[in-house]
């Protein structure tokens, strides 16, 4: 017997939804097969390896790219079931790797039945977080609270999948591959140049793509106009912009199946959450197309997360890339989690992205003492700050200023601040913390979540009293601190 031959897997479920797929029985299959049925019966039920030769005889006899067939041998629904039994919830539980693996390989519904559980669950959970009083004690919800508000909506969907959708990334990766220099071989110099996207569109979808003053555009940066074939981009934006932009209408274009896949099991309380939701996958769509995951991880490791030196080498902005670490979560391929916050100078939050498990304020302002409130004293500077919150956990936070719009004399240009940051441990592998640079670790910042349920008692920069705490009167003193309280 030869080697192939001889070689064999065991794919039971993939044999039997192959089958259903085609609209087969066990015996239509058997005698396409010249098999017995009830060798194809013991096959579906992992009692019989498929061996070589019978994958060879599928393949052909179907029309089935061997590849495919085969699978990856549960590798993905392996890593990401390692990844979720990391959680807490579980850590009483001994579960070898082997029964992870020999799960996802014979069983793969169950697994993914599983999977799906358990995301459901942290949905779940951020919903209930969003619901819950801000502390204990039964205390009311701030008034105006919507619990069916689409942006918070959006948010707990990301969060629950650790802002990770690894289906997506791969398919956006093999479309880089596809396109660009350097991304088919895995170069850490992959140019993801306009000029590509230009020859995709012109190609695939017979597309001309031509750049247009603002007058044209009236307000838009990208118009699809399907009936001349002809996609329109403002001229004035810039390299990183125009690249986006591109990029994002190519995603709707040629992954529209995988961003569709990824917004299936998400349950969304209105039409507006799941268009913001589908908004959301394409932009990170997008950037997985020019920050293509595999290339982008080795670079993160390459730089130790110079953010701006990322940012120079894939030809993307600073909040492009600050948004890209924030993603790379695809199980069995982690980096550092990272928290993102976008900020403008009146303190309203535009884009929130948690992966690190910072207790960002899900109503009201956050803390002035944390430096992204304050960088607009220094804009394009990065500001780096250790964090210390009221129960003792550490956080590293990189901040700078970013701009969006601009572009020609007298465009409305805004101003905002990012803020990305890590749990404390993790700061040992930035180039921040690194040969003496950064703030002193030793002195961290004392912040807390927002001053409402923050009890720090002597913090001169509290704008109003923590829920459950009584002040003290100041008919015959005044603090030196806004407010005293009956316990100090």
């Amino acid at each position: 017997m030869s080697t192939a031959t001889a070689r064999s897997i065991f794919m039971g479920p993939r044999l039997r939804r192959l089958r259903r797929e085609l609209g087969l029985t066990q015996a239509d299959m058997a005698a396409d097969l010249e098999i017995s049925a009830p060798y194809v019966a013991l096959l579906e039920r992992n009692q019989r390896p498929v061996t070589a030769d019978m994958l060879l005889r599928l393949a052909r006899t179907y029309k089935i790219d061997l590849a495919d067939l085969a699978g990856d041998g549960g590798a993905d629904h392996t890593a990401r079931m390692q990844s979720v039994l990391k959680d807490p919830m579980f850590s009483d539980i001994d579960i070898p790797a082997l029964e992870i693996s020999d799960l996802a390989v014979s069983y793969p519904g169950m697994a993914e039945a599983f999977l799906r559980l358990y995301t459901a669950y942290r949905e779940e959970q951020l919903a209930l977080a969003e619901r819950a009083p801000a502390v204990s004690g039964g205390a009311p919800l701030p008034e105006g609270f919507d619990a069916n508000d689409p942006v918070a909506d959006v948010r707990r969907f990301l969060a629950a999948r650790r802002n990770n959708f690894a289906q997506l990334d791969e398919a956006a990766e093999r479309l880089a591959q596809a396109i660009f220099v350097g991304a088919a071989t895995g170069s850490p110099q992959v140019t993801a140049s306009p000029a590509g996207f230009i020859e995709r569109f012109r190609e695939k979808h017979k597309l001309q793509v031509r750049y247009m003053p603002p007058n044209v555009m009236l307000g838009s940066l990208r118009r699809l106009d399907l009936h001349r074939r002809q996609l329109l981009i403002e001229d004035s934006l810039d390299s990183a912009s125009l690249k986006f932009e591109l990029a994002r209408q190519l995603a709707y274009l040629e992954l529209d199946t995988e961003i569709g896949a990824a917004l299936e099991d998400g349950k969304f309380a209105s039409k507006t959450a799941e268009l913001l939701a589908r908004r959301a996958l394409a932009a990170y769509a997008a950037a997985a197309i020019i920050m293509p995951y595999s290339i982008f991880a080795k670079a993160v490791d390459a730089r130790a997360y110079d953010l701006e030196a990322l940012a120079r080498q894939f030809g993307t902005s600073f909040e492009q890339t600050a948004h890209r670490v924030t993603t790379l979560q695809k199980p069995g391929a982690e980096k550092i989690p990272f928290f993102l916050i976008r900020v403008d100078p009146a303190g309203n939050v535009s884009k929130l992205l948690d992966g690190a498990g910072f207790p960002f304020a899900r109503h009201g302002g956050a803390c002035p003492l944390w430096s992204v409130h304050g960088i607009f004293k220094t804009p394009r500077q990065i500001v780096t700050q250790w964090l210390e919150l009221p129960d003792g956990r550490r956080f590293f936070s990189i901040a700078r200023t970013v701009t969006a719009g601009g572009g020609s004399y007298g465009a409305v240009r805004v101003e905002r601040a990012i803020a990305v940051g890590c749990a404390a441990e993790h700061a040992g592998h930035l180039i921040y913390t690194r040969d003496g640079h950064g703030p002193d670790a030793s002195a961290p910042t004392p912040i807390g979540t927002a001053c409402r349920v923050c009890h720090r008692p002597k913090c001169a920069a509290r704008s109003a009293p923590p829920i459950g705490r009584e002040i003290l009167p100041d008919d015959f003193r005044t603090s030196s601190v806004p407010f005293g309280f009956s316990s100090d």
